[in-house]
């Protein structure tokens, strides 16, 4: 089964269309980048898949509709602000989502392991750098043991030492069998995904491997290959 296949999909917002019929497959323990300049509609799509975005066309999640009740503890969802609190611990923050989404205790505790947090657990999360919050939005994330992740730009703003240790943890967590989709505007980021997923202008122009995405434009990275797409979608 695919984790997430898409027909017709568009999204309209005060009657301007923000994405223009989509046709996507997304295949159950693959990394894909969305990548994509801003305006482009990757975090309208990413917020359709996640059910808290209203659309038309068929999209479906898991092999039901997207933002179907079953689904909650299935998708984890990381937006572009994450909804963390400043003001308390770490561990609080993890223990507070996990009794809202009804986690058990076990696995608030399994998530800040996942995320390397052990030793600033008792840090309150303000004081914490910018690497290290984007750590615990995942470890919320986390919670419910999703099947899916959805990252809304995670890495941008992170310097590339830290940038490497969550891509790192990415990929441990495919290796593990989950499906992540993660979004960027950098185009070197798309670099470090099997499969690719761009857009503009709130269109697909490429939705298959990273590998045949280069080998289809003769380019030498991914960044180069999108100028080559947006040339003959012209």
């Amino acid at each position: 089964m695919n984790a997430i296949e898409a027909r017709k999909l568009f999204v309209k917002k005060s009657k301007t269309e923000i994405l223009h019929g989509l046709d996507i497959t997304i295949k159950t323990g693959s990394l894909v980048g969305l990548i994509g300049p801003s305006g482009s509609g990757k975090t309208t799509l990413m917020r359709s898949i996640v059910g808290v975005q209203a659309y038309g066309g068929d999209l479906s999640v898991l092999g039901q509709p997207a933002g179907h009740k079953s689904l909650r503890q299935r998708i984890g969802y990381v937006s572009q602000n994450p909804a963390v609190y400043s003001d308390i611990t770490v561990a609080q923050n993890i223990a507070y989502f996990a009794t809202v989404i009804g986690a058990p205790k076990l696995q608030a505790e399994t998530a800040i392991k996942k995320v390397q947090l052990e030793s600033h657990r008792h840090q309150l999360v303000s004081s914490l750098s910018g690497g290290q919050r984007a750590r615990v939005s995942l470890a919320v994330a986390l919670l419910g043991d999703p099947e899916i992740l959805v990252l809304d730009e995670p890495t941008v703003g992170l310097d590339p030492i830290l940038r490497d240790e969550l891509w790192g943890q990415f990929n441990e967590l495919v290796q593990a069998g989950r499906t992540l989709i993660i979004s960027s505007h950098v185009m070197d980021e798309a670099d470090r995904c099997d499969n690719v997923l761009l857009m503009r202008d709130g269109r697909v122009l490429w939705n298959d491997t990273r590998l045949k995405l280069l080998q289809d434009t003769q380019a030498a990275d991914v960044n180069s290959a999108f100028i080559a797409k947006v040339g003959e979608s012209s």
